[in-house]
C-alpha cells in the first residue's frame, strides 16, 4: 500500500496523538514500522521502493479492517520542508493531507524546548530567536538546490519561521488543490476532540468511530513565557494569521477567542 493521507505537522502541535487515534481507526492500518517515514523530507533519493516497504500489503490490510483498509504516515517536517508538497503531488496524485496547528506563539516556545531536551538546542529561547536569522540565512535554497542535502539548521532551529503557518499551507494548497487539504485547530482539538474526529473523519472518508478518550502525548512542563515577550512574537504572526484565516474553514482559535492563560505545559508531536 502508499498512504491515503499524510499528516504533515506542524511539529510540536498535537500530531503524535493524532497518529495515535488515527491507528485506533477500525478502517486504518498503521506503517509497518514507525509513524512517519521521512521520504519526502531526506530520504527522497532512496526511491519509490523504499517508501512502499514501510507500508501494509493490501491484501492482509484488507482482511484486518474488513476490506476499508486506509494507511498513513505522520511527519512534523513535511509541513515546512520546501520541497515536500511538490514531491508528494507528483508521487502520490490522490492523497490527501492533514496540517495539524497550534497557537503559532506556543508552539515556538513549545518547540524550543523540544529542541533544547533533545540537545539540538544550546542557547535559551530569547537568544536562539535572536540567532535564527543568521542560522536559517541561505538554507531553504541549499535544500532546494542541492538534492540530498539535509539541513539541521532549518530542521532544529526554525522557531519563528515554523510558526509562520500560512505560506507552508498555501504550498500545499498550491500543490494538491484545496479539496485535499485540511486543517485542524489543534488548539481546539483538544478542546473538543469529538466535534473535531467527526469532522475529519467524514473528510477522509473514514467510517464515523470516536475512540475513549483522547490522551495527549509528549506534554512537557515549562515556565510560562515573560508577557512582553509573548506580545511581540504574537504581533510577528498577526499578517501570517490573517493569511491562514483564508485558508481555514474558520479563524484559527488563538485569534478569535480571549487570550488564555499560560497552562506551562506544551504538548505537540515529536520530530
Amino acid at each position: 500500500m502508499e498512504p491515503d493521507f499524510i499528516i504533515l505537522g506542524a511539529q510540536r502541535a498535537g500530531t503524535t496523538t493524532l497518529f495515535r487515534v488515527l491507528n485506533e481507526h477500525p478502517d486504518v492500518v498503521r506503517p509497518t514500522v514507525t509513524k512517519g517515514t521521512g521520504y519526502f523530507e531526506s530520504n527522497y533519493g532512496k526511491g519509490r521502493a523504499w517508501y512502499r516497504s514501510h507500508f501494509p500489503i493490501r491484501a492482509l490490510a484488507r482482511w484486518r479492517t474488513g476490506g476499508r483498509a486506509r494507511t498513513f504516515e505522520s511527519s512534523g517536517y513535511y509541513l515546512f520542508h520546501p520541497l515536500s508538497a511538490s514531491r508528494i503531488a507528483a508521487d502520490l496524485p490522490n492523497v490527501r493531507v492533514v496540517a495539524m496547528l497550534r497557537d503559532p506563539v506556543e508552539r515556538a516556545y513549545s518547540a524550543h524546548r523540544h529542541e533544547l531536551r533533545r540537545g539540538f538546542e544550546t542557547e535559551e529561547f530569547e537568544p536562539a530567536l535572536a540567532l535564527e536569522a543568521e542560522r536559517l540565512a541561505g538554507e531553504e535554497d541549499r535544500i532546494r538546490t542541492q538534492p540530498g542535502y539535509d539541513s539541521f539548521d532549518h530542521r532544529h532551529h526554525a522557531y519563528v519561521t515554523r510558526s509562520r503557518y500560512a505560506d507552508q499551507v498555501q504550498r500545499y494548497v498550491d500543490a494538491l488543490g484545496p479539496e485535499r487539504v485540511f486543517i485542524v485547530d489543534a488548539d481546539r482539538f483538544f478542546t473538543e476532540p469529538q466535534d473535531e474526529l467527526t469532522e475529519l473523519f467524514a473528510w477522509l472518508g473514514l467510517n464515523p468511530w470516536l475512540p475513549a478518550e483522547v490522551e495527549q502525548w509528549n506534554a512537557q512542563p515549562r515556565e510560562p513565557m515573560d508577557d512582553e515577550l509573548r506580545a511581540r512574537l504574537r504581533e510577528e504572526f498577526a499578517e501570517s494569521d490573517e493569511k491562514l484565516r483564508g485558508l481555514m474553514r474558520r479563524p484559527p482559535s488563538w485569534r478569535s477567542e480571549p487570550e488564555r492563560p499560560t497552562s506551562g505545559a506544551s504538548e505537540g508531536t515529536q520530530g
